[in-house]
């Protein structure tokens, strides 16, 4: 342990490029704890704090330069991917969609800050086409309070946390392997978070081609478009009726839904598994809809099959 010590004293930015770098890029390593103990031996190493918190700053907007890049190139598609790989919740898509289009390219600079949202706003701004100046700006800044307030946190209470490292430092190898196991039970507890909403998820879904026949037969079940208002407004699935997924009673109040039950629901949006489509599907079971599905694929799927979409004005 007095060897990893040493290391951190000596080559302490470097360890934070690498540690940031690697979080940033999507990697479940926790940065945060590297910062604030860098941050606290900066006194006895040399290091000035400021110099940690440039390289903090550097590693992370290489590193969100990165996915600004794969959204302007890659649009929608790099959203689900990095869900996808994610052990964060699958529906941090729509999660970020709705911070990042109430504030827009403002919100990064607290994006680090929010758990979920830090992980695919670099690439929501690229996405939408956020200028790139005006992106470096906002980020630099969010990164810069990100690392800054860590780095602060640990020259206020170096005292404390260099106490820490002493006990962890005499306790040897079993030192390490604390920290080894802490690292691994994080990775457990979000991999075990995202099992359970998977879980959580499963229910009967509705192919795009059975949708789409069903239509052409003139049947016209219930069909929820439940995507954020801005990503709906790029065309919706013909007939479909736009709930807002943070207010479902109220949207069914008011547009009359429950007035007269329709027999069929179909329940979509844009994102990995269906996630925002099933636990909408799940609140309209609960509220006396009889058979509710999530259209597997989503709109993503139903494009590609080249069926027919509606654009909205």
């Amino acid at each position: 342990m007095q060897t990893l010590l040493t290391l951190i004293e000596q080559h302490g930015l470097w360890l934070v490029l690498a540690n940031v770098f690697a979080l940033q890029v999507g990697l479940p390593v926790p940065a945060y704890p590297t910062l604030i103990v860098v941050g606290a031996i900066t006194a006895r190493s040399g290091i000035p704090p400021w110099q940690v918190i440039a390289v903090a700053v550097l590693a992370s907007l290489v590193a969100d330069l990165l996915w600004y890049a794969a959204g302007t190139r890659l649009g929608r598609r790099v959203l689900r991917l990095m869900c996808a790989l994610s052990l964060s919740p699958d529906s941090c898509v729509r999660q970020s969609e709705k911070i990042y289009e109430r504030w827009g390219p403002a919100s990064l600079m607290v994006a680090k800050f929010v758990p979920g949202f830090a992980a695919v706003a670099t690439s929501m701004a690229g996405v939408v086409r956020t200028p790139l100046a005006r992106f470096v700006v906002f980020d630099s800044i969010g990164a810069l309070l990100w690392s800054g307030v860590a780095v602060a946190i640990g020259w206020l209470f170096r005292d404390a946390v260099n106490e820490v490292l002493d006990v962890f430092a005499q306790a040897g190898r079993w030192g390490v392997g604390l920290l080894v196991t802490a690292l691994a039970l994080y990775i457990a507890v979000k991999a075990v978070q995202r099992y359970r909403l998977i879980r959580m998820l499963r229910m009967a879904r509705i192919g795009v081609d059975e949708l789409n026949a069903m239509l052409r037969r003139n049947e016209r079940p219930l069909i929820i478009d439940v995507r954020s208002l801005a990503t709906q407004r790029e065309g919706c699935i013909p007939g479909a009726v736009w709930i807002d997924s943070r207010a479902i009673d109220t949207s069914i109040a008011e547009q009359g839904l429950a007035d007269s039950l329709p027999d069929e629901v179909i329940v979509y949006c844009d994102c990995p598994n269906e996630a925002s489509a099933a636990l909408v599907a799940r609140r309209l079971m609960r509220a006396g809809f009889k058979r509710v599905r999530p259209l597997a694929g989503g709109i993503e799927a139903w494009v590609e099959h080249g069926y027919d979409v509606e654009m909205n004005q």
